[in-house]
């Protein structure tokens, strides 16, 4: 029988009563069926085919209507609108195909039922592909710009990555900067990139610096990544520029001058005796 035809015949049979919803509650909800399971959780080597089964439950007393999508991975759901009579739970099977060149670890996804009033329920769902598990990570595109440093996170490996950022900056004279290891507020997945900036208000007012970040993360993932750069205060630069053209001018000038005195001078007229 073909998938969606199923899930049309499942949901023209009968489906378990449910208590109406009480003062407070949601009309309806969406979870994992069965007992107990607050997202769904799966496992696969590349290729395989997985299945579940999404529970939908309306406790209202008018028929719903909802739809279903997925993000992050290709999960196969009804395409058309599901109508669910009132006070009754549906159970819609769905699919998940792994696809074949994903690399092991960890990938999330959410499923996401919304109603005709534009309200949403989402799902999470978290894929484990099968194979080796790797964590790497690189620090690219690092730049020091408008008070902030500016850098770029890659997650080169196959695990979910929280990483540590540890920052540092030496001058001419020493180091100007030096802040200790700290968690970012982030989740990286296998394959994603990720556009950050530290701030950094402090910086010197003179001075040639090399900034290094270096990212570490759970699994021995290291890197770091570099930039350099040169402060220079704009009225000692627009003083130091002035200095210098004076400095070209002046003989210019003197020569010039000394021209103008060597045209003007009269003729002196020798007359023999």
């Amino acid at each position: 029988m073909p998938y969606a035809a199923a899930c049309a015949l499942l949901l023209t049979l009968p489906v378990l009563p449910v208590l109406p919803a009480l003062p407070g509650q949601p009309g309806w909800s969406a979870a994992p069926a069965g007992q107990g399971r607050p997202s769904f959780y799966a496992e696969g080597a590349p290729g395989a085919v997985l299945r579940d089964t999404l529970a939908v439950t309306n406790r209202g007393t008018r028929p719903l209507t909802v739809r279903l999508r997925a993000t992050g991975l290709p999960v196969a759901l009804p395409g058309t609108a599901l109508r669910i009579p009132a006070r009754t739970r549906a159970e819609v099977p769905f699919t998940l195909t792994v696809p074949p060149d994903a690399a092991p670890g960890d990938r999330p996804a959410t499923i996401v039922v919304r109603a005709a009033d534009g309200r949403e329920s989402a799902v999470r769902l978290l894929l484990r592909i099968g194979g080796p598990r790797l964590a790497a990570l690189t620090v690219e595109h690092v730049a020091v710009r408008a008070g902030r440093i500016t850098y770029e996170l890659v997650n080169r490996g196959t695990t979910v990555l929280v990483p540590r950022l540890a920052v540092r900056a030496d001058g001419v004279l020493g180091t100007v900067l030096d802040r200790a290891p700290r968690t970012l507020p982030v989740r990286l997945p296998p394959g994603a990139r990720l556009k950050l900036d530290e701030p950094w208000p402090d910086r010197p007012a003179l001075d040639a610096v090399t900034v290094r970040l270096t990212v570490t993360a759970s699994g021995g993932a290291r890197a770091t990544g570099t930039a350099s750069a040169r402060f220079v205060p704009w009225r000692t630069a627009a003083g130091t520029t002035a200095g210098a053209l004076l400095l070209v001018a002046t003989p210019v000038a003197v020569r010039r001058r000394r021209r103008r005195m060597t045209v003007e001078l009269p003729r002196t007229e020798v007359q023999s005796t």
